[in-house]
């Protein structure tokens, strides 16, 4: 059974869940998104004591924008994707701003996307957060934290995790200014109470069986297969286009 160099390093120790707290402020500020995670951490180490838990305030870090995997000239997201690679819980967290997701957890997908390219395992072409169980934190006033969820969800799912049921994890405030989170005691609302719990026993579940059962995807395998499907459809293409360019009407 051949299996991805990152599942080597997700068996290795207690689980490690990796929470990534977008939010706008850095570290001398009060984050209302750091706080729902404190809550989420709380239930998991409840249920497992032994989890290794951290959370990383991103605009802390210097991240570049762009696809790749290093941008050069000082850019930290590689301290970021050290982190990531071990990681069997992965727990992007935001703001909701403007309805949508925090700029912050945009740039971390854009940045996940050079997962796909340059950081597969060369034996199974496994990207970096396959065997990761995913979870979603969103913090904010009035709506948009469905919005955050479902795409930021079908964005990971792209880049290997494995989303359990039940574990996307929100509190949403009042329309318009008003209390946040912890001014309105956001962690004592029973919905949100539930649902941190929910998503702590279910990402621990799924964390747990993908140790035990690793993906057996061969993507290396299939890449070549499309590779070669590609070189037939753009040989067909050229001759359409050909064929087309020397014979349609004017």
């Amino acid at each position: 059974m051949i299996q991805s160099i990152f599942h080597k390093q997700k068996v290795e120790g207690p689980l490690y869940a990796l929470f990534l707290n977008c939010t706008l402020k850095k570290s001398s500020e009060v984050s209302n998104t750091e706080a729902l995670c404190n809550l989420l951490i709380e239930r998991l180490k409840t249920h497992e004591p032994d989890i290794e838990t951290e959370i990383v305030r991103v605009v802390d870090y210097d991240i570049k924008p762009g696809t790749s995997n290093d941008e050069g000239d000082g850019d930290e997201w590689p301290k970021i994707l050290e982190k990531i690679k071990r990681c069997n819980i992965f727990v992007p967290a935001m703001p909701i701003w403007m309805g949508v997701r925090s700029s912050v957890a945009q740039r971390i997908i854009e940045r996940l996307d050079g997962t796909t390219h340059t950081v597969m395992c060369e034996k199974t072409g496994q990207f970096p957060l396959y065997g990761s169980a995913c979870g979603c934190v969103v913090t904010g006033n009035e709506d948009g934290s469905h919005d955050c969820v479902a795409n930021t969800f079908a964005n990971l799912l792209h880049f290997g995790v494995t989303v359990p049921p039940n574990t996307d994890l929100y509190w949403v405030g009042d329309a318009g200014p008003g209390a946040s989170y912890i001014e309105a005691g956001g962690e004592l609302s029973p919905y949100v109470r539930r649902n941190a719990e929910l998503t702590a026993q279910n990402l621990i579940f799924a964390a747990k069986l993908l140790r035990d059962n690793p993906y057996q995807i061969n993507i290396a395998e299939q890449n070549k297969i499309m590779m070669e499907r590609n070189q037939v459809k753009m040989a067909a293409m050229k001759q359409a286009v050909q064929y087309m360019r020397e014979n349609m009407p004017s």
